[in-house]
């Protein structure tokens, strides 16, 4: 049986040694399916070629042969779980078709190094000396993404390390949200290589961009030789961590916005107590209108709910489910001397024993 030259590629690893997430296969040549006593074997003179730069497996090429003379055609070929029996190691494959953007980028290739000028001045290649800064280069691809482009999604394997060309990226929070924006010269993609874990946070492009992308294999290499890298990432993290705490601190100080549904209201009101916030909590869409709240030092001064006052009020929005709360820093001069409904934790402890009492309150 003879086949046109096939791809795989690494879609998921676990444990294994020689190969990453990303990696291409290409297998060519002839194969023929025999049978003999109700069993199967098969002769074959097919060619596996490895990952640049990666050793050969001789389990996986047999695995990657058996699963072309299993399927008749190559689009029929599914994901594939490949056990090493040689180690713990092992690979999930997927046959690969390359798009007319990867295609595009095999062209692209050689104008990489007509941007060293332009190269020379990235934070990421001050690190490496203008004799070595060719041959860096050449481990990375230019590709291009238009605005909106997903190019990395939070929970996939860590696959790549990325430089921002032109145009810009935004990093999103779990909603969707841009929470930072990078711009040229400015890396990512970084952490989940260095760390080994799965990509921490989604980037969309923001505008039409190009970046540069180097492999895990490429990226890990070029560490190995520059370690002066690794100092550069290090103060990149401490930067970023710097400024992911401003932006907290900065929400925190102008108010708190949610839902119930991500965090209950014993919760919420826990919170406000223990960093002794000051202000209004406002709660709505419940099932018996708005309600709120007024906390001075964490302390619970004001409630009203459904027509009720006090402690009462604060008892029933313990047992909502679903609504929506934004806590507004500040309290109008007349409530500073406004005594306490009670004392806080004793009044969290009668609505929770209420609530296991008379059970949870509808949904809606």
């Amino acid at each position: 049986m003879g086949f046109p030259k096939i791809s795989f590629r690494v879609c998921e690893t676990r444990h294994c040694p020689m190969f990453f997430y990303g990696d291409v296969f290409q297998l060519s040549g002839i194969a023929i399916s025999m049978e003999s006593n109700g069993e199967s074997s098969f002769i074959s003179t097919t060619m596996v070629h490895s990952p640049p730069n990666r050793g050969t497996c001789k389990i996986l090429n047999a695995d990657l042969t058996k699963i072309i003379i299993e399927y008749e055609r190559a689009d029929q070929i599914p994901d594939c779980m490949i056990s090493c029996s040689g180690c713990t190691g092992s690979l999930r494959v997927e046959h690969f078709r390359h798009t007319r953007r990867e295609q595009e980028v095999g062209a692209i290739d050689d104008q990489v190094s007509g941007m060293l000028h332009l190269l020379s001045d990235f934070p990421f290649f001050r690190n490496i000396d203008h004799n070595g800064l060719n041959s860096v280069v050449q481990h990375f691809k230019r590709i291009s993404y238009r605005k909106s482009d997903i190019i990395l999604r939070k929970g996939d394997p860590g696959g790549a390390f990325f430089i921002v060309v032109t145009g810009q990226v935004d990093i999103l929070n779990d909603a969707g949200i841009p929470i930072s924006t990078l711009k040229a010269g400015e890396v990512f993609g970084e952490m989940s290589l260095i760390c080994e874990e799965n990509v921490g946070a989604t980037v969309q492009a923001s505008s039409d961009c190009q970046l540069l992308r180097a492999s895990h294999h490429h990226f890990k290499s070029i560490l190995q030789k520059y370690p002066t890298l690794q100092t550069y990432f290090t103060r990149l993290l401490a930067k970023r961590l710097t400024d992911a705490n401003k932006i907290r601190s900065d929400d925190y100080a102008s108010g708190m916005i949610g839902k119930l549904e991500e965090i209950p209201p014993e919760a919420l009101f826990q919170t406000l107590n223990a960093n002794h916030k000051t202000g209004i909590l406002t709660i709505t869409q419940l099932q018996k209108g708005t309600a709120r709240f007024s906390l001075r030092q964490g302390a619970l001064i004001k409630a009203t709910y459904g027509g009720v006052k006090g402690e009462t009020a604060f008892y029933e929005v313990l047992r909502e489910k679903t609504g929506r709360f934004r806590f507004t820093p500040g309290l109008p001069p007349e409530d500073f001397d406004v005594p306490e409904i009670g004392y806080f934790m004793k009044l969290l402890m009668e609505g929770l024993q209420r609530i296991d009492e008379r059970g949870p309150s509808r949904v809606h």
